[in-house]
């Protein structure tokens, strides 16, 4: 059995706090050397991708540039998701780094905090994406989670689109685009992506469907900050536990009765997971829209 990509989560720490982003209950921690390569080490024959990701900011772990030579000596490309406050002082680390393959940008983080200067910051954010892509073959990822629910987005979302547009001289109207497509190529290797703002499961909500798909335990795996091993990216406080890489192999995980039992009742649309039965994003994959993807 093998996964498009791997969440690895190295630390749950962020230099943030957003409104979005689901309150963290897990006491907070970062993963170190030893028990990163362990996790490289055990994952390697399971997939070819790995995403640091799911919550925290991982350009704040001291141990980054250490963590992607170790994934470049196992042969995997990281995709990184980050908020971008930080890229001033790390971007020539990043794109020094052979493994590191995309970066995705939360336009959307900055935006929910008083005393960021939102110029300078969106002028950081665009000139790094065009030497990231330019001079170094990096893919990169602007998102904005600000659709409501007729597609459209606020007044401030529209004026970073505005800013972009102008930054890339890009032709079209991006604000109307937003309507028909879910991301948009601005140059070669910068895309802008946009999603409806979505609420992070959590096993108090209220049951929604116990039908359905979803690409959690097929497609991908998340591996949380402590170790543990949770069907998807979204399981932010490790509430449908699969196991422990620090404790467990890999492989016993894998082909744990657990797993194959909830990645099987995905394939037959049934739900079995209380988590994934309170959780309202995997509801996106039931509609017939192919450019649905799973969160990056």
């Amino acid at each position: 059995m093998r996964f498009k990509r791997i969440y690895i989560e190295i630390g749950n720490i962020c230099n943030l706090n957003c409104s979005f982003c689901s309150k963290g209950i897990r006491p907070k921690r970062q993963m170190d050397e030893a028990e990163f390569r362990h996790v490289i080490q055990q994952i390697k024959p399971y997939t070819k991708y790995v995403y640091f990701h799911i919550k925290g900011e991982p350009l704040m772990h001291p141990l980054l540039g250490i963590f992607l030579d170790i994934c470049a000596e196992f042969g995997l490309l990281v995709n990184l998701t980050t908020n971008g406050t930080l890229l001033p002082e790390i971007a020539e680390l990043l794109l020094s780094k052979p493994a590191l393959r995309q970066v995705n940008i939360s336009l959307h983080s900055f935006s929910a905090h008083d005393g960021i200067d939102t110029e300078k910051y969106l002028d950081t954010i665009l000139k790094f994406s065009q030497k990231a892509s330019l001079e170094h073959r990096k893919f990169i990822v602007l998102r904005l989670w600000n659709l409501d629910k007729n597609r459209g987005a606020d007044e401030a979302s529209c004026d970073i689109m505005a800013k972009i547009r102008t930054f890339f001289h890009f032709k079209g109207n991006l604000a109307a685009l937003m309507s028909t497509q879910r991301s948009v190529m601005l140059e070669k290797g910068i895309f802008i992506s946009w999603e409806e703002e979505f609420l992070w499961p959590s096993l108090s909500h209220p049951v929604v469907t116990d039908e359905g798909i979803c690409h959690g335990a097929r497609n991908m795996l998340g591996i949380l900050a402590d170790g543990t091993v949770v069907p998807c990216c979204l399981d932010a406080n490790g509430e449908a536990p699969l196991g422990n890489i620090f404790t467990e192999s890999m492989c016993s995980i894998v082909e744990s009765k657990q797993l194959q039992t909830v990645a099987a009742s995905f394939t037959n649309q049934r739900i079995v997971l209380p988590l994934c039965q309170r959780c309202t994003y995997r509801i996106r994959f039931n509609q017939p829209d192919s450019r649905l993807v799973p969160p990056r």
